[in-house]
């Protein structure tokens, strides 16, 4: 009877949730093989069932949207979804969307509230829905996993949750994250055109991630003193203004914008940088901060939210809302290489103190404490795979 992890996110290859739920995946069939399935819905691209460790796969073939929309009328109207995940032991779901299950214990991970804390920043109907799912699908999970003490508190404070309900296990930097070897980041440079020197940002376009306020405070730096930036990352939500800062403050060469960038590029991208930042309003763990600083890379980031416990004394840290205190956090660390070789080894010290590994045993650990409670602990046994 096997534990089933919704890996969607991961199939889909949704940005920082994508790589949540990959890595914790490969991390738990590691730390437990035989115990696991795997559940998606929608056609998984060819390919991305092979980034996956070989276990039980089972799937829906509904697409995004109406998935969402069944699950929540699943939920409201007491329908239990079972029979898609036979013989289910226990059910993970690793994004913002808890199936109904009857007899099954289950965990949700929530990365963040941030379409609760900004509901500016969000798609009118993707917060409607959120606004109306989520307090449901916290209050049926068992257990809730928070990524960082900031979403902890945030589920406390504004859904009510019970504190023991809550556990923290923060995510870590992919072991592939370190210092790319020579080869690797001249190929990155030629491939992407990347200027001799440059700071890097790296995530979805979207509101929160503030980039207008990062190219104000460029704007501040005059002459050798303003590096160029180059922003890796999909368009998300609401970035038209984004794009029409730069033109307003004439930064269209400085600034260059990469787009998707794939997985096995972004350590050789992040140690080609001189600085990584991130200035966002929010971030529920900031992943990309742990991962520039596994490959070496100098961090400035916002002091906004979880950053602070992820980054520790390993960045320097902005007012998000300051352009001109950015823009002088920015010229410090550009022009210091003192401080940023000390930045650079406390960054790699820091994310060494995370790991999946780590990740994957607190979460077992949960799991276990749960099935305890239910009289039994889980033991491998197959499905068939159906992908």
């Amino acid at each position: 009877m096997p534990i089933y992890v919704d890996v969607s996110a991961a199939v889909h290859g949704k940005a920082g949730l994508g790589r949540y739920a990959g890595s914790l995946a490969r991390a738990l069939v590691e730390a437990r093989p035989g115990a696991f399935a795997f559940f998606h819905n929608g056609k998984a691209p060819a390919d991305a069932l092979d980034r996956l460790p070989r276990v039980p796969v089972r799937s829906v073939p509904a697409g995004y949207k109406p998935w969402r929309l069944a699950v929540w009328w699943g939920q409201v109207l007491g329908v239990p979804f079972n029979r898609l995940v036979p013989e289910a032991t226990l059910f993970h779901a690793t994004e913002h969307l808890l199936m109904p299950l009857r007899d099954v214990p289950t965990v949700l991970t929530v990365h963040d509230l941030i379409f609760h804390l900004f509901p500016e920043y969000h798609k009118p109907l993707n917060y409607w829905y959120l606004r109306w799912t989520m307090p449901l699908y916290v209050r049926r999970a068992d257990a809730l996993i928070a990524v960082s003490e900031a979403t902890r508190q945030d589920l406390i404070r504004l859904y009510g949750v019970p504190p023991a309900k809550v556990r923290v296990i923060p995510e870590a930097a992919a072991p592939h994250f370190r210092p790319a070897p020579a080869e690797d980041v001249a190929r990155v440079r030629s491939r992407y055109q990347l200027p001799p020197r440059f700071l890097l940002t790296v995530g979805t376009i979207e509101p929160r991630k503030n980039l207008p306020r990062l190219f104000q405070a460029l704007a501040r730096l005059e002459g050798a003193k303003r590096p160029p930036l180059v922003v890796a990352g999909s368009k998300g939500w609401l970035y038209e203004e984004t794009f029409r800062t730069v033109e307003r403050l004439g930064l269209e060469g400085q600034v260059a914008f990469l787009g998707h960038v794939p997985e096995e590029d972004l350590p050789a991208l992040y140690t080609a940088a001189d600085l990584f930042v991130l200035p966002s309003l929010y971030e529920g763990f900031g992943l990309p901060v742990l991962e520039a600083m596994a490959c070496g890379t100098p961090v400035v980031c916002s002091h906004a939210a979880s950053l602070r416990e992820v980054a520790g004394d390993a960045a320097r840290y902005m007012d998000p809302r300051d352009p001109e205190a950015m823009a002088e956090v920015l010229r410090e660390a550009w022009e210091d290489p003192d401080l940023r070789a000390a930045l650079r080894a406390r960054g790699l010290a820091r994310a060494a103190s995370f790991s999946w590994r780590r990740t994957a045993e607190e979460t077992l650990a949960l799991y276990d404490a749960l099935l305890a409670e239910r009289g039994g602990l889980p033991h491998p046994a197959g499905v068939k795979r159906n992908s």
